[in-house]
């Protein structure tokens, strides 16, 4: 599998081996989706991922809901997902001036978000979302609670059909 990346001054080719491992028929969770890095400054995280990964914004929005403008930035299948929050009140601006910039949770895509928070209800984790809500690009997402993993905020995310967008 090969890419074309375009550069300022020369296009490059990416060549990448995807390894396939069998993911259990059963399972929720089918491909990282993206992991998400809180930011005090979007421009100059953006800035940073491009001069030191050469990382591209694939897309970029604002969430109003979430309190959240967000860059996503390619990594083969997945993203990087930048977050800047609107305000120092909205959780990821508490996330801040708690903890400072860094990982702030991992997405995990899944067929059908509400099959799989009715799995994770029914195993007993502990959902801060038990319904779905409007994520970027379409997509509809809900968040587990980090003690429900161990640790980390997970995010479920549902990819929109094919032509058509949530929300």
């Amino acid at each position: 599998m090969a890419a074309t990346l375009a550069a300022s001054e020369h296009a490059v080719t990416v060549c990448w081996a995807v390894m396939s491992i069998p993911v259990p028929g059963d399972a929720l969770a089918l491909a990282f989706d993206h992991v998400a890095f809180a930011v005090p400054d979007l421009e100059a995280a953006i800035a940073e991922y491009g001069k030191h990964l050469r990382l591209v914004v694939a897309h970029r929005e604002r969430i109003e809901e979430q309190g959240v403008e967000e860059a996503l930035l390619a990594v083969g299948g997945s993203f990087v997902q930048l977050l800047c929050p609107l305000g120092p009140e909205t959780p990821v601006g508490k996330f801040l001036t708690k903890r400072g910039p860094g990982i702030h949770h991992v997405g995990y895509r899944v067929a059908s978000i509400e099959q799989a928070l009715a799995a994770m209800k029914a195993s007993g984790a502990r959902l801060i979302d038990e319904k779905p809500r409007r994520g970027s690009r379409g997509t509809r997402i809900a968040f587990v609670h980090p003690a429900a993993l161990g640790g980390p905020l997970v995010e479920l995310v549902e990819e929109p059909a094919e032509g058509s967008h949530h929300g």
